[in-house]
């Protein structure tokens, strides 16, 4: 476990600009959250979605290969059989890590980024993992400063 932490820890703070594929223009969406969150940590944000043109005061690509700046990170809010395709893509453009997020996995796209060098990380929310390693609790969520699965005992 010790070993996982560390490895996100490094990955995040490696990894300052973050394509995220699926990015949703709707504030409500989770992707938003996650990637406006990103934003306002020091994070550079491209989205790629084909059905906008700019996200975040970012402009919009529509799909990785149309992408033609570095990338550091390739972030999915895809269905997991579109992760090994997206995956190969992310190698392609030379990224260095490929996160997949909560609820999904896809052992052949983790097959195809260890293959190559790739970190991988998936089942996990990059807004949520930056949160509970550096800190970042209080933005628009609980803020007791003691992360914990138990109930507080009643009086």
């Amino acid at each position: 476990m010790a070993d996982q932490i560390s490895s996100l820890r490094r990955i995040l703070q490696q990894n300052k600009t973050i394509a995220i594929v699926g990015l949703s223009p709707s504030w409500h969406r989770p992707s938003y959250f996650a990637a406006s969150y990103m934003q306002s940590h020091g994070y550079r944000i491209i989205p790629v979605n084909p059905r906008a043109d700019e996200i975040l005061g970012e402009r919009c690509y529509p799909d990785l290969e149309s992408i033609d700046k570095p990338v550091d990170m390739v972030d999915c809010f895809r269905r997991a059989e579109e992760m090994p395709a997206l995956a190969e893509r992310a190698i392609d453009l030379g990224a260095k890590s490929f996160w997949v997020q909560l609820g999904l996995v896809s052992p052949d796209a983790r097959a195809l980024c260890e293959k190559s060098g790739l970190d991988y990380v998936e089942d996990r929310c990059v807004k949520i993992e930056h949160a509970r390693l550096f800190g970042g609790l209080g933005w628009c969520g609980v803020n007791t400063g003691v992360i914990s699965a138990r109930r507080p005992q009643l009086p």
